[in-house]
């Protein structure tokens, strides 16, 4: 998979020309994309791994779009995403009940923040976790360019489980770095971001709202089937404690089966665990 597709990242005259090319690769369906894993998975075709991977080369580029504010280059970018999503199809099970998209989106972004966090020059301030999570999100937290309130921060860093020091610090560095992030230029030292000229075909398949909306309907059918084979009163309690606009208490199922609430309260608790646990067998 890897050896067919790197020529056609390497022999790509430019980087707008590179998107130009992935723009116009073939949308796969959602037949398309399983016939495509099929021959993929069980007659170890690369040609159909190629195919997947070449038909979802934008939304890479539309993922590292939005990591475009850290100043690196967007094509080493994309290429880290692309490795990203290379990973996610040998690793991706039809089994899973979701489209690639879905799928694709933690690999993609994993290996683009790798980069990020390897390469910017703030890379001394997130060491753990929880700071990477800060590094990431604070700018999009904060409601404006103005520096961040006490109370502000304190709700970031409760949000974020960081200490308000982390936030004041990342807060500071981020200032200092501001002229950095904003006069990025490609080779020649030309202003034109060519980032602008990604995704150019929106496509309705790649927008962030479909993938989430794909992930939540598949995971929402796998919770229906899985519900639809309990036995009739647990099946009962779940849906109107839990599916339900109106909720109904406890106290409800005690009185309409004759049993106590914490007989309901147990039968509720089986009935979500056999949910968690055939669920996790699902995604894992």
């Amino acid at each position: 998979m890897t050896t067919h597709l790197t020529p056609v990242l390497q022999n790509t005259a430019s980087f707008d020309a590179y998107l130009s090319y992935v723009n116009s690769q073939p949308i796969v369906d959602e037949q398309q994309e399983r016939s495509l894993f099929e021959d993929y998975q069980q007659r170890n075709d690369l040609a159909a791994a190629e195919k997947l991977v070449l038909s979802h080369l934008r939304f890479v580029a539309y993922i590292a779009r939005s990591y475009k504010g850290y100043g690196l280059p967007l094509d080493d970018l994309v290429q880290e995403g692309t490795i990203g999503l290379m990973k996610s199809v040998k690793k991706f099970s039809l089994d899973f009940g979701v489209r690639l998209s879905s799928f694709a989106v933690h690999y993609i972004k994993a290996e683009i923040q790798e980069y990020v966090i390897k390469n910017w020059r703030l890379v001394k301030a997130a060491t753990t976790k929880a700071k990477r999570k800060l590094f990431f999100n604070l700018r999009t937290l904060k409601s404006n360019t103005q520096w961040l309130s006490y109370k502000e921060k304190t709700e970031i860093a409760e949000q974020l489980q960081v200490s308000e020091e982390d936030v004041a610090d990342m807060e500071a560095q981020f200032a200092q770095s501001d002229f950095y992030l904003n006069s990025s230029v490609n080779d020649e030292g030309d202003n034109n971001a060519s980032s602008d000229f990604i995704l150019a075909d929106e496509s309705e398949a790649f927008t962030a709202t479909l993938i989430q909306q794909d992930y939540t309907d598949k995971a929402f059918k796998q919770v229906k089937s899985i519900i639809e084979k309990l036995d009739e009163r647990s099946r009962d309690i779940i849906e109107n404690r839990w599916l339900a606009k109106e909720k109904y208490t406890h106290k409800y199922f005690s009185e309409k089966y004759g049993v106590s609430q914490e007989r309901i309260r147990q039968i509720e608790e089986k009935a979500l665990t056999i949910l968690r646990t055939k669920m996790l067998a699902i995604t894992h």
